[in-house]
């Protein structure tokens, strides 16, 4: 799709033969990919950082209630803001967007701090987050030399994120720790921008060019394969909103106050090594096959946790659902960035994002139920029916002679 990069054309593969095996330091070799990773998780930063920040903001006459409140509207309108944004760099380029978006979000985040303004910060920087997730996922494409080594790298950006939401809170309490709620706050922003810089100031990102495309306000969600895959990402979001009231609730009913920050950590740790592991070998199929089987498997992954009997046994049962999550992500990038129409990429991967983030929104909201911890399983569950009744249409990972010798040495 996106000429302007020059990627290196791939061998082709002889036949009856395995594809030589990409590993992640073949993707980290690749010039510019390893600063295009480690920047774009710093700008992203705040996504993890700025919930908290915003959060211990409260202890004065405003209270804690209404901080978070504002910590709400902020996650909002990041799902509000980013397909917009999206739209605007496939048509402007990535430079100009990501810069100004980054300024923006920053003084957002400073008007927080203004008394009578705090609403107005929490929505000016929820709705210009810059969407660093959805552009580093369009510069894999015409960056890696194979869509083998585009998997992998897709892998390696799932299974990495999970450090945003483990080192993010961390960060924010740490400076708020050492001087005060308000400059994590503005630490907030500075982290986020200076991410952001890296990022738009790298070859690839001012390499980037728009792609010329049809004039329609649907934009990718005129691809059927893609609607289909929205709407289960927004059912399974529903367990990954989840997973925190439930955290808290089960700590509460098992009085081990630990337990509330220790099940969402011990999950996010588990996506972190199960997304590793994905990438680590080749998979015969496609990858909505894989998205099918994954989700299947992250609603399964909950019932362990269902039938914990005491806090110890429900950490070692947030393993297995997180062991599933950030490869359905990985394989959820893959499709969205090979279905999505010309000039669409940046927006495609924006929408992603805002359907995982609504499925969030839900499963928060709706967890404080009686049935809360009957979510964890039906999201999966659902996404599981959505995209099994109507499967999407995607190319094999690997040629079919490859496939079939994969499947005989596995």
């Amino acid at each position: 799709m996106h000429r302007s990069v020059t990627t290196a054309t791939p061998e082709p593969t002889a036949p009856h033969t395995l594809p030589t095996v990409v590993r992640y330091r073949d993707v980290l070799r690749v010039p510019h990919a390893a600063r295009l990773l480690i920047s774009t998780l710093m700008g992203r930063l705040p996504s993890g950082m700025a919930p908290l920040a915003i959060v211990l903001t409260g202890p004065d006459d405003r209270g804690y209630g209404s901080a978070g409140m504002l910590a709400a509207v902020y996650l909002l309108a990041n799902a509000a803001g980013g397909p917009p944004l999206g739209r605007l760099i496939d048509r402007l380029g990535q430079t100009r967007v990501l810069t100004v978006s980054a300024l923006v979000a920053g003084a957002g985040f400073a008007l927080i701090l203004v008394d009578d303004a705090q609403m107005l910060g929490a929505v000016v920087a929820g709705l210009s987050r810059p969407p660093l997730d959805a552009t580093l996922r369009c510069l894999w494409k015409p960056l890696m030399p194979s869509r083998e080594h585009e998997r992998v790298a897709l892998s390696l950006d799932a299974a990495t994120q999970e450090l945003i939401y483990i080192a993010g809170p961390l960060l924010a309490a740490a400076v708020a720790w050492a001087t005060s709620a308000q400059w994590a706050l503005l630490a907030t922003a500075a982290v986020g921008l200076s991410g952001t810089l890296l990022v738009v100031t790298s070859p690839p990102s001012r390499a980037w060019r728009p792609t010329p495309r049809t004039a329609d306000w649907l934009g990718p969600l005129r691809a059927v394969g893609l609607r289909r895959l929205y709407a289960a990402m927004v059912c399974a979001g529903v367990p990954m909103g989840a997973i925190v009231p439930v955290a808290v609730q089960t700590a509460d009913r098992w009085q081990a106050p630990g337990l509330a920050g220790a099940l969402p950590a011990v999950v996010s740790v588990g996506a972190a090594i199960g997304g590793l592991v994905y990438g680590t070998r080749s998979w015969p199929g496609s990858a909505s096959g894989h998205l099918t089987v994954l989700c299947a498997v992250w609603a399964a992954g909950w019932l362990p946790l269902l039938a914990a009997t005491g806090p110890a046994t429900a950490v070692a049962a947030g393993l297995l659902p997180g062991a599933a999550m950030a490869p359905l992500l990985s394989a959820a990038y893959l499709i969205t960035g090979h279905l999505a129409p010309d000039g669409t990429t940046t927006e495609a991967g924006a929408l992603l994002v805002a359907a995982l983030d609504i499925g969030c929104a839900v499963g928060t909201a709706a967890a404080g139920t009686d049935l809360g911890l009957l979510l964890l399983p039906a999201g999966g569950t659902a996404a599981f029916l959505l995209l099994a009744a109507r499967p999407i249409a995607d190319r094999p990972l690997l040629p079919p002679t490859a496939s079939a010798e994969a499947r005989k040495t596995s």
